[in-house]
């Protein structure tokens, strides 16, 4: 029973050292503080569409994967805190269009959370049909099939773009040329291109724009392309290499839809989840204390050290908490206090049985787990069919719903019978009897 008890002292100490950690790290700003989204904390939530007609079917995973990388990146390297990036399918099992989903808190402006996403340079590679002459055409666009033959070579396959200086004689010794590197695909692809077409021009557009049309002179296979012209400054090609290097967008989008919380909005939403969260966890910390007396002060002493569990977790996952989070957090806290009275309820009955404290408590808890058990695992179960077909505001309900459902089994199996089973000695001593039993009996 020492081992018992010793265990129960680490528990404690462990349970104040993680809610030191919680509170200390609330409020900072840091790298541990909560992440909330967008409802919370406000700003612009923006739905695209994604054209994927023109993807092979077997690509489509790819493609979309691609296309969160590239503009998750983008809103990124612009300094949004904590955005959120995703692609997800329409229809009840799946089967409609694809979405692209971005939330960009404290950003208001939807105007300038359109560009930041939009503005991604188109960069192309094309062949000059024979008899040709590219300069006619600067202005004609990139798709016309009159003029220019398609690659397949574009900024998809595009390792990174650099800055340089000089690529000719005279006037053009010092003047802004970008020097693009490509993947290893893109290397072999353009390495195929230049072997198969030396001595053709091939015209290199950013979006839509025609730059320039240099000559294949010899093949490339070295996967590094220059581009000139386009009457780059220092500066104006700077800001193209940056845009470059943030990514071309591999499937086309469309904005269907937006969606501005101001800050004031969310600050409201924060404090209504927060206050109905402390006034359920105190109706039912009463609860239990009044019905099941020292079983119900342990079930209680449980469930706190559950909620500074979880929201350790929500720190250090981290998890981005939103309004549906909240509530399935508040849910959770409920489940959790099932498995206590469930677990009370059967040490009840053991009692009243005839049966001393301490074997009643263990043959309770064994009694109880297999419903506990169960029960549990359909929870799970929801939690991951929500997470699996619902949309980004049912999938942080389902993420916060499914991991409170695992602590909570794991607070009421191992910390509630370490404590219970630590008070359950010396139950000859009347304080105790009365304690442990009053309580419990029917």
């Amino acid at each position: 029973m020492f081992a018992i008890r010793y265990w129960s002292v680490v528990i404690l100490i462990a349970a104040a050292a993680v809610g030191f950690f919680v509170w200390t790290t609330t409020g900072t700003g840091g790298r541990f503080d909560f992440k909330l989204g967008l409802d919370l904390s406000g700003g612009t939530h923006l739905v695209y569409k994604a054209d994927t007609a023109q993807i092979e079917p077997a690509d489509v995973a790819d493609s979309l994967a691609s296309l969160r990388e590239v503009v998750e990146r983008r809103v990124n390297a612009f300094g949004v805190g904590e955005p959120l990036v995703q692609t997800e399918q329409g229809g009840a099992l799946g089967g409609g269009e694809h979405r692209l989903v971005v939330e960009l808190p404290g950003i208001t402006d939807v105007d300038e959370a359109v560009r930041l996403i939009g503005e991604t340079p188109v960069l192309e590679f094309k062949l000059v049909r024979e008899g040709i002459d590219p300069a006619v055409y600067g202005a004609a666009s990139s798709t016309n099939a009159s003029v220019f033959a398609d690659t397949g070579l574009t900024g998809q396959y595009l390792s990174r773009a650099t800055l340089q200086f000089g690529n000719g004689q005279g006037a053009l010794a010092t003047a802004p040329v970008i020097r693009v590197d490509f993947n290893p695909e893109g290397a072999r692809l353009f390495g195929t291109i230049t072997t198969a077409s030396t001595g053709r021009l091939l015209a290199i557009f950013l979006d839509g724009k025609l730059l320039s049309a240099p000559v294949i002179q010899t093949p490339i296979t070295d996967g590094t392309a220059i581009i000139s012209g386009g009457d780059f400054t220092a500066e104006t090609a700077r800001e193209m290499v940056r845009n470059l290097n943030l990514g071309a967008l591999p499937v086309p989008i469309a904005l269907a839809s937006t969606e501005t919380i101001g800050a004031t909005l969310g600050d409201e939403a924060l404090h209504a989840g927060v206050v109905a969260g402390i006034a359920g966890f105190v109706l039912l910390s009463l609860f239990m204390i009044a019905w099941y007396r020292l079983p119900g002060l342990v079930a209680v002493a449980s469930l706190f050290i559950y909620v500074v569990m979880m929201l350790a977790l929500f720190k250090l996952i981290p998890v981005v908490l939103t309004a549906a989070g909240i509530a399935g957090f508040i849910l959770s806290v409920g489940l959790a206090v099932d498995a206590n009275v469930l677990i009370a309820e059967r040490i009840k009955e053991e009692l009243a049985a005839g049966k001393r404290t301490e074997p009643a408590i263990r043959e309770g808890f064994a009694r109880a787990w297999l419903a506990i058990r169960d029960s549990n695992v359909a929870h799970i179960i929801a939690a991951l069919i929500l997470f699996w077909f619902g949309t980004s505001l049912i999938k942080g309900f389902a993420l916060v719903f499914g991991l409170g459902v695992i602590v909570s089994m794991l607070s009421a199996i191992t910390i509630s019978r370490t404590f219970l089973l630590a008070l359950g000695v010396d139950t000859d001593k009347p304080v105790w009897h009365f304690l442990m039993r009053s309580g419990l009996r029917k």
